[in-house]
């Protein structure tokens, strides 16, 4: 056998290879024998990372400046990470997406969700938006964007580099055209009937969020007219960013929707949605804090048909769970005295650190707290183009939980 070109790094004694050798993706700091060696890596560089006992377990990309040391790459300890083995990956994660999607406007690649770690790559037509979001990705980023070219025939890749992310990997934020060229302006982009204006320069994430798509959907349902020419929904859309589920349930129907945001520019690009699909004239936005002008709403004695609320991550992080918890309980209190008895309350989390049965509680107590009573009908999560990883919970980050009031 070959001698491997790659330095290696090993767990110390007392760290078990069980979870890695079964497909768990990340070594800690902590896990690692960090000699002057091992911290002198180059970030981004690869190595074969080994057992207490010297045995091969995994290829990794290695960063000694984060806490996660060591990310796998390929359970085959002799693969090659380049441009071929890149082209594999992105091929395979586009195979999916086509065959699921009529139009290529979706997430191309989850992350470790699809092999390629902390990476992710949206497409909007004919241009894709990368978030390199770790060191070795950075190292690789001209391979990624020529064979991203070549696996999907867009013609522009715009890197994104912005976000938390990146600057736990020692990572800048500078952003850029890679390939091609940047919009001139918003990309629309039609889902679920709607058509939603995607800032791929300046927006939030990649400018768009696609893994709400199947919950859209859903709530879209609620909001149709029961019967044929029959009066639609009334929606309020807390948290909309660029229109989300209001957009969807208008054009399912819906009677009218009020979308609130903070951001005054998100909100123009919901409006300009609305006006390309036709259904300004059955869309409100307000500009405000969302608990503000929630308290507002039930001083005024506001009733809606759908109440909505999908909130950035209230508990980014462990050490944010307990107020995150407080938060989301908040928002069904405020939330539910708005819901027309027998209509429908959907409450969103997309806290890596609050899992399904937390948010759940936390939501069931926020609501018998506003004094009305739920049936829980659907629990919703990200679209098949955001799959898990089997062994990472934080690739199912998304939760949705549809009440009936």
């Amino acid at each position: 056998m070959q001698p491997s070109p790659f330095p290696v790094i090993r767990l110390k004694p007392k760290t078990s290879p069980r979870a890695l050798r079964h497909g768990f993706p990340w070594v800690y700091d902590n896990e690692l024998v960090t000699d002057r060696r091992t911290k002198a890596l180059e970030p981004g560089s690869m190595a074969v990372l080994e057992d207490a006992n010297r045995a091969p377990i995994a290829l990794v990309s290695v960063n000694p400046t984060s806490r996660i040391m060591a990310r796998v790459m390929d359970l085959d300890p002799a693969a090659q990470v380049d441009a071929a083995w890149l082209k594999a990956k992105l091929a395979r994660a586009y195979a999916m997406r086509a065959q699921l999607y009529p139009a290529p406007f979706y997430r191309l690649v989850h992350a470790e969700g699809d092999g390629l770690p902390v990476v992710v790559i949206d497409l909007f037509g004919d241009t894709a938006v990368v978030q390199p979001n770790a060191a070795w990705a950075e190292a690789m980023i001209d391979d990624l964007a020529r064979v991203l070219v070549e696996v999907t025939g867009v013609t522009n890749v715009l890197k994104n580099a912005a976000g938390r992310a990146r600057g736990l990997e020692g990572l800048d934020d500078q952003s850029g055209v890679l390939i091609g060229r940047a919009p001139e302006g918003p990309v629309p982009v039609p889902m679920n009937g709607a058509i939603y204006m995607a800032d791929l320069t300046g927006g939030q994430k990649t400018g768009l969020f696609y893994d709400q798509r199947p919950n859209h959907a859903f709530a879209a349902a609620l909001a149709a007219p029961m019967v044929a020419g029959g009066p639609g929904a009334r929606v309020l859309d807390v948290f909309t960013h660029v229109g989300g589920f209001a957009l969807a349930s208008l054009a399912a129907g819906a009677a009218s929707a009020l979308a609130v945001d903070g951001s005054a520019p998100a909100l123009d690009f919901a409006q300009a949605g609305a006006e390309a699909m036709g259904a300004d004239a059955a869309f409100e936005t307000r500009k405000g804090d969302a608990f503000d002008v929630l308290t507002a709403l039930g001083e005024d004695k506001a009733l809606f048909d759908l109440v909505v609320c999908d909130p950035p991550a209230f508990a980014p992080n462990k050490k944010a769970l307990d107020a995150g918890l407080r938060a989301y309980e908040r928002t069904a209190r405020l939330s539910a005295p708005l819901v027309e008895a027998g209509g429908y309350l959907v409450l969103c989390s997309c806290s890596h650190a609050v899992d399904l049965d937390a948010f759940r509680r936390a939501s069931i107590r926020g609501i018998g707290r506003a004094g009305r009573q739920a049936q829980l009908i659907h629990t919703g999560f990200a679209g098949p183009d955001h799959p898990m990883h089997a062994h990472l919970a934080e690739t199912g980050y998304l939760k949705a939980l549809f009440f009936r009031l």
